[in-house]
């Protein structure tokens, strides 16, 4: 599990390194150095906060104990001693909240908070707008120019699930230009995740009419936040009538995850790619102390179909194939079913050769397995 971390940091980072560099929130901020050395006292005031937290607001309270106990007693016991620098406790502490939970998105890092989302106050009420508004400027839509491939189909890449209040109409002008497309491929297979609204909203375009996508559970059992398909949406939708794929691969996780499997399991889209990395948690950064912060998962997703979610197991692919061959079969499983549908003899003739011509791309080398 360990090694799908590092691309749901670059997720986080991705989506908040410019968020504390505008509105003169930076200045306040201190840069911290991997070099930077840790005493015996900040070392064991980080342990204990991560402990505390992980009792206190773990999404599963188990398994939050579990981790408390073994934190507390490796302390206690000088595991942490031989540990100097600040950069390799927090990597430490991840690798023994991973051997412990199994769970992708808890992780501890040194530094500047990545968002400033974490704490209220953190940054004052007035700037936070103007924040959020330039990180995502700097970064951009999280969606790739649409286009489209031959055969009348649809392709568009989401790398990341923006926050909706900035980019409703970015997708609403990308599904503008996919809307006369006889199919759609929506592909998330350099996509690590975002937020929940915002896969939503990009799902809203895909249904006739408003359906239920995912809950998510918090830990204390008093908050379920459900998340349905928006009918208001600017410009019109792509429908329900129409073959969906989406394209998935190792590095696909969280949001992008949980946008696969709600489509899936509402049978609205055909999975193509590799499994996915499994994280279905929701959280939060949370400050450990001023230099050192975790993102603690602190809610569940309830899928309304399945009653589970993708955790530790990831979404399965309708078709697995290697990733980098996804498109050219999600290509060929949308020609075909268009083919199937097509009353026109013209543009039957015309799918058919598509067809012949992806079949050849698929082929393996001449020259594959010689020696």
């Amino acid at each position: 599990m360990i090694k799908h971390l590092r691309p749901v940091l670059h997720f986080f980072i991705a989506i908040g390194s410019v968020a504390l560099a505008s509105q003169g929130f930076a200045k306040a901020q201190t840069t911290y150095s991997s070099d930077d050395k840790i005493d015996a006292v900040s070392r064991a005031q980080v342990v204990n906060a991560l402990a505390d937290q992980m009792r206190d607001i773990y999404v599963f309270p188990d398994v939050g104990e579990k981790a408390e106990k073994s934190l507390k007693g490796k302390l206690k016991l000088g595991g942490y001693d031989s540990v100097t620098y600040a950069s390799g406790l927090a990597s430490v502490l991840t690798a023994d909240m991973a051997s412990i939970c199994h769970d992708i998105h808890l992780r501890v890092d040194y530094g500047d908070l990545p968002t400033e989302e974490v704490d209220p106050g953190l940054a004052p009420p007035s700037h936070k707008a103007g924040i959020k508004k330039k990180s995502v400027e700097a970064v951009g839509s999280g969606l790739g120019k649409p286009e489209m491939l031959p055969g009348n189909i649809g392709y568009l890449e989401v790398r990341e699930f923006m926050p909706a209040k900035y980019v409703k109409k970015a997708i609403a002008d990308a599904m503008a230009q996919l809307t006369n497309n006889a199919a759609l491929i929506i592909d998330l297979r350099r996509n690590y995740g975002g937020k929940p609204e915002t896969v939503a909203l990009i799902s809203s375009y895909l249904f006739d009419k408003r359906t239920h996508l995912n809950d998510l559970q918090w830990r204390d059992g008093a908050r379920t936040q459900q998340f349905w398909t928006d009918e208001k949406l600017s410009g019109r939708k792509f429908g329900q009538s129409k073959p969906v794929y989406v394209l998935t691969g190792g590095q696909t996780c969280s949001g992008a995850e949980e946008f696969s499997y709600d489509l899936q399991s509402l049978k609205r889209a055909t999975v193509v790619g590799e499994v996915t990395c499994g994280g279905a948690h929701e959280g939060r950064f949370k400050r450990l102390n001023d230099r050192f912060y975790v993102f603690m998962p602190m809610a569940r997703a309830i899928n309304p179909v399945t009653k589970t979610n993708w955790e530790g197991k990831g979404v399965q692919p309708d078709v697995t194939v290697p990733e980098d061959t996804a498109l050219l079969v999600a290509q060929k499983l949308a020609v075909q079913e268009l083919s199937a549908t097509e009353k026109n003899q013209q543009k039957r003739l015309v799918l058919r050769g598509r067809l012949s011509e992806l079949d050849s791309q698929l082929l393996p080398p001449a020259d594959a397995g010689r020696k």
